[in-house]
């Protein structure tokens, strides 16, 4: 897959292009990526998804007090790439696209840039100023343009309705197996790992502390995962922790995220980390001390040991 900024200089084989967010790359949108393709054979051409960063709320200052985000940029491309696009084309998003019509925004990039061809639109997609970014709206506009506009029929799901937004809510109440089968993979969390206070290593469960690499990333509800970890070009199965370490630090409000690779040893400082999470298996709590502590952790790798 190749991917670009909306600006670069580059050439297209009769695109056959799809316009959103894709937060999440979820199984609602795979619907559209599995449209996508199939309308880029039967018409001779290449798949184009244009995607705006960064995400409209953010630049728009829209009720940030709760946003985040299910995907950080790179986790958009890799997911584009997994499922096999041709391209990726990213609008850097600001104000003055934000005052487009959604027929102006087509005109500008769609058609004067990308030369598109068929644009596939989602039954209830809208987009532009005055959001008349649906097939309705647009028929105009691509009648003048000469591009051909394909709606999208309504996803259905055996899991009730495929949002960005109902998978973030599943997540932040610790629930990672409904967003995973929403999602159509577990979902995961890209960081760096930083050093620590070497506590868990003096009880026998040395942690990787993760510092994500996206503010805005949504990280799961507080609480004792068991994850799959890429480290190094490999995968590993561990235990991790969202919270505030109560049982160390009570008196501290910082969250850490601290995760106990198996059959692993090593310092990985600075290193990136990818974080699958599999499943929430009990709340964050605090203990009488570090014994009680160490063997609550035993019984937590037992359970994640077989779980996994």
């Amino acid at each position: 897959m190749k991917v670009w900024l909306i600006d670069d200089s580059f050439s297209l084989k009769r695109p056959v292009a799809t316009i959103g967010i894709f937060d999440g790359v979820h199984m609602g949108h795979r619907f559209i990526l599995d449209h996508l393709k199939a309308q880029a054979e039967a018409h001779g051409g290449e798949t184009v998804v244009v995607t705006l960063w960064p995400h409209p709320r953010i630049v728009l200052n829209k009720e940030l007090h709760d946003f985040k985000l299910l995907h950080t940029r790179e986790e958009k491309i890799r997911e584009m790439e997994r499922y096999g696009i041709d391209h990726l084309v990213v609008v850097p998003f600001n104000r003055e696209i934000a005052s487009l019509t959604a027929c102006g925004f087509v005109q500008e990039y769609l058609v004067t840039r990308l030369g598109v061809e068929v644009l596939l639109v989602g039954y209830d997609n809208r987009f532009g100023k005055d959001r008349k970014g649906d097939p309705e709206g647009l028929r105009m506009c691509a009648e003048k343009n000469r591009y051909r506009i394909e709606k999208l029929p309504e996803y259905q799901s055996e899991y009730g309705a495929v949002s960005s937004s109902t998978i973030r809510e599943s997540i932040l109440r610790g629930d990672l197996e409904s967003a995973g089968d929403k999602l159509g993979y577990h979902y995961y969390l890209s960081g760096t790992i930083v050093e620590g206070n070497h506590i868990g290593r003096k009880i026998g469960f040395p942690t990787a502390n993760i510092h994500p690499l996206d503010p805005y990333k949504l990280i799961p509800m507080n609480g004792v995962y068991a994850i799959h970890a890429e480290l190094r070009g490999e995968t590993y199965k561990g235990m991790l922790n969202i919270g505030f370490r109560p049982t160390i630090d009570s008196a501290m409000a910082v969250k850490t995220i601290e995760a106990h690779l198996f059959n692993i040893s090593g310092d990985f400082y600075d290193e990136e980390v990818v974080i699958h999470f599999v499943k929430r298996v009990r709340d964050e709590m605090k203990f009488s001390g570090l014994d009680a502590l160490k063997e609550q952790l035993i019984k937590d790798k037992d359970t994640i040991q077989k779980l996994l």
